[in-house]
């Protein structure tokens, strides 16, 4: 199965660029170029380029999951993919079991993504958009049983322990989801961020034979690394991803990192495993939670763009807008590749893992506090 999960992310590349070249052509044809956004909102600046590559990072996903669903529950299919991929075979049952956590996870998707094409023709603003996510997000926990945290189930009285579980979960999904969508303000962040983030899981996923979780985090990276090759080339992106494609990108980690499994009886590692999410998007979160609270001390709605991102603010202090993203992408590397060994690491192993992550974090805050209280 390895081999196969593998295989999915050059694959969904191929497809990712295929894909991506004809939303660009079809951006232009319907003239569905980049915009304002809400009133009130602030943007570096409006370019006439196309924000129709959410449509190729969507069915990049989409359509090879779509094609699994009919693949193993079609008898006569699901033996020829056995004889052309053995390794399979003792798997086919398993995703059989999962085709209705796939299907409710891709109606969701779908439905959100809608939503971002919406808002990415005339905006709906950010209560509408938040209202989506949060019914999603409760329909797909719920149907699917995807929940952080399910030991507390029994660590506390009934319901509490559902209920924090369910809780936290669907403040997970939105702060993820959010958190990416944030992040979408310069040309190759979010998508570079995503496969970055989705490339770490994927190893970790494939370390715990988490094989449905890993073949669709793989989409994800193909997804995400296919699309790059038109919004990060030099000089400057010949396409945007728009809020179809962020919130797609961030609905789809947050789901996929609640349904991936980190711990394992196979391997040492104790309940810190739990943390790897959040120390392999500890960069958005970062970037999320301090544009929302500079946006609260401002007396500002914290959901109307402006330019307080953490890429804006490092090239408000000389960076340019090229070299703040390759900054970003880096700090995300260097946070999340530690993680991907958590699951196996002794309590020490692990506590160095997350003082590297806070270190990061801190060294980022004290960068921007001293070139802030520098200028003149």
């Amino acid at each position: 199965m390895l081999g196969a999960c593998l295989i999915l992310i050059p694959a969904s590349t191929l497809l990712a660029i295929l894909l991506t070249f004809l939303a660009r052509a079809l951006g232009h044809r319907l003239n569905a170029l980049d915009g304002p956004g809400v009133q009130g909102q602030t943007k570096a600046e409006i370019r006439k380029v196309p924000n129709t590559g959410g449509i190729a990072i969507f069915w990049t996903i989409a359509l090879p999951l779509l094609l699994g669903i009919i693949l193993v529950n079609t008898p006569a299919l699901a033996d020829r993919v056995s004889t052309l991929l053995p390794a399979i075979t003792p798997h086919l049952q398993g995703l059989r079991d999962t085709t209705h956590v796939a299907a409710w996870f891709l109606g969701c998707l779908f439905v959100l993504h809608i939503v971002g094409l919406i808002d990415d023709r005339k905006p709906l603003g950010p209560i509408i958009k938040l209202l989506v996510m949060l019914a999603l997000a409760c329909v797909v926990v719920f149907t699917t049983q995807s929940r952080l945290l399910t030991l507390v189930d029994h660590a506390l009285p009934a319901p509490w322990g559902y209920a924090l579980s369910f809780t936290l979960t669907i403040l997970w999904f939105v702060v993820v989801t959010n958190a990416m969508n944030f992040m979408d303000n310069m040309d190759g962040l979010t998508a570079g961020v995503a496969a970055i983030a989705a490339s770490c899981f994927f190893a970790g996923a494939m370390i715990h034979e988490n094989w449905f979780v890993g073949a669709l985090l793989a989409l994800v990276v193909g997804a995400s690394l296919g699309f790059l090759t038109f919004n990060f080339p030099i000089p400057r992106a010949t396409i945007f991803m728009g809020d179809s494609g962020s919130l797609t990108l961030g609905f789809a980690l947050a789901f996929l990192t609640v349904r991936a499994t980190y711990l394992s009886p196979n391997l040492a590692g104790g309940w810190y495993a739990l943390l790897m999410p959040l120390i392999v998007l500890a960069v958005p979160i970062y970037d999320f939670l301090s544009v929302v609270i500079l946006r609260l001390s401002q007396g500002r709605s914290p959901f109307v763009g402006d330019l307080q991102h953490l890429s804006h603010r490092l090239v408000d202090r000389g960076l340019s807008r090229r070299a703040a993203v390759i900054v970003i992408h880096g700090l995300t590397a260097i946070t999340a590749l530690g993680a991907i060994s958590l699951g196996s690491l002794t309590p020490w192993q692990a506590a160095i893992v997350g003082a590297q992550t806070l270190l990061v974090l801190m060294i980022v805050a004290i960068y921007e506090h001293r070139t802030r209280a520098s200028k003149p």
